[in-house]
């Protein structure tokens, strides 16, 4: 392997380093010596043997590719996805209890509000800018971080801003979960994000919350239940007779009714998601425009979004690419964040291939890739869709759509 050495020892020691492993601790459960190890990661021994790359790609948890093609720092950020190592960091920051917490570690000083706020509101872009990996890895701080906080400020005059502060993190860390197929530790976010935004007094974050505990239901096929959380609290949150309401009560009011029509697309019951679509509509023409209050990104533009995302559950595919063109004419499409859009196109993705249009599928997924590549390179329903559109694709793929299921991990 000769100039190969030194490189592939660095990414050993890189990927060790992530994985938060001594040399003693590799060496052990390598069989090896600490010596062997860092003889390696050094470069002065050489891996000649492709079990043992192997052997250590498995103790790491990394596919054996990152050990042997680019180094992982020059991968960029915005395509890593999850792995199974951070998805066990998050579910044992979700873990804690205060009751046990000597079981884990000490939990660490927080931070002062004004910088929780900002980690929060910064980690809230990072999603909405679909970078998945990034997330990932900054999850279990976070948590470690908001529910310290939560815990040294209560009964002072900030608890409700910590408990806010928590509500949100257990949000972001049960949507980013949702989408990357942990969808047992989404429903734990979500469900603690509802107890902590009672806790503190903001009806508004309570409803969001609601949103992400029905969003992980139907992911757990849960979806008359989804429907019912979403279309119970929006009735408690909907304009009174005097149609009077904040801009942000319309926009939670009419998530809700959106991720209900979902719901009912799930079951096949088109009736309500009609019904549903039409309240959503009317809130969203009171508001005027897109909005992103308490992060729905909520307004006329993300309607016609979940419109088309409905039709597709319900099967209609080629109603939801009449549906797409609308939205392409619509100036509100362009101004949304890259999340919104890319789900969309994975969204139309599905349509075009449900009535045969696999070319129109690709292109959708190419696009949706260029504007956010962890949203179609980290979830497992994208990959569901590009797995279809080779199976369906006569002869050899066009090279975009090759290399983009070469990246996916989709076998060509």
């Amino acid at each position: 392997m000769g100039a190969d050495d030194l490189p592939i020892g660095r990414r050993v020691a890189y990927w060790r380093g992530r994985r938060k492993m001594s040399q003693q601790v590799f060496a052990d459960r390598l069989g090896k010596s600490k010596s062997w190890v860092d003889k390696v990661e050094r470069g002065v021994r050489r891996l000649d043997k492709f079990s043992v790359v192997y052997e250590i790609s498995d103790v790491l948890q990394v596919d054996v590719q990152l050990l042997l093609g680019k180094e992982p720092e020059r991968r960029p950020e915005s395509v890593t996805c999850i792995d199974q190592v951070e998805v066990e960091e998050i579910r044992a920051a979700l873990e804690r209890y205060d009751s046990i917490s000597a079981f884990f570690e000490p939990a660490p000083t927080p931070p002062q509000l004004a910088e929780m706020r900002k980690a929060t509101n910064h980690a809230w872009l990072t999603f909405q800018h679909a970078k998945y990996g990034v997330l990932a890895r900054a999850l279990p701080r976070l948590l470690r971080d908001a529910q310290a906080a939560d815990t040294l400020y209560a009964n002072t005059d900030e608890a409700r801003e910590a408990s806010s502060l928590l509500g949100q993190i257990y949000q972001i860390a049960s949507t980013t979960l949702r989408k990357l197929g942990e969808h047992d530790l989404a429903w734990l976010a979500a469900d603690r994000s509802i107890v902590v935004s009672q806790r503190a007094g903001d009806p508004l974050l309570t409803g969001v919350a609601t949103c992400r505990v029905g969003n992980a239901l139907l992911a757990l096929g849960r979806s008359r239940a989804a429907l019912e959380v979403n279309v119970n609290i929006a009735n408690r949150l909907a304009p009174g007779t005097s149609g009077e309401c904040t801009p942000a009560q319309l926009s939670v009011y009419g998530l809700l009714l959106l991720q209900g029509a979902m719901a009912a697309a799930r079951i096949g019951d088109s009736a309500t998601v009609r019904d549903l679509v039409h309240g959503a509509e009317e809130a969203a023409r009171a508001l005027g425009e897109d909005r992103n209050h308490y992060w729905t990104s909520f307004g006329p533009t993300n309607v016609e979004l979940h419109r088309a995302a409905a039709a597709v559950e319900l099967g209609e595919g080629r109603m939801a690419v009449d549906t797409h063109r609308a939205i392409m004419e619509m100036p509100g499409f362009s101004a949304l964040l890259p999340e919104r859009r890319a789900h969309h196109m994975l969204d139309v993705a599905r349509g075009y291939a449900q009535f045969g249009e696999i070319d129109k599928a690709s292109e959708m997924l190419l696009e949706g890739d260029r504007l956010a590549p962890a949203e179609i390179r980290c979830r497992p329903i994208a990959h569901e869709v590009m797995s279809e559109v080779l199976r369906r694709t006569r002869g050899t793929p066009p090279a975009p759509v090759a290399e983009l299921a070469e990246h996916m991990g989709v076998g060509v």
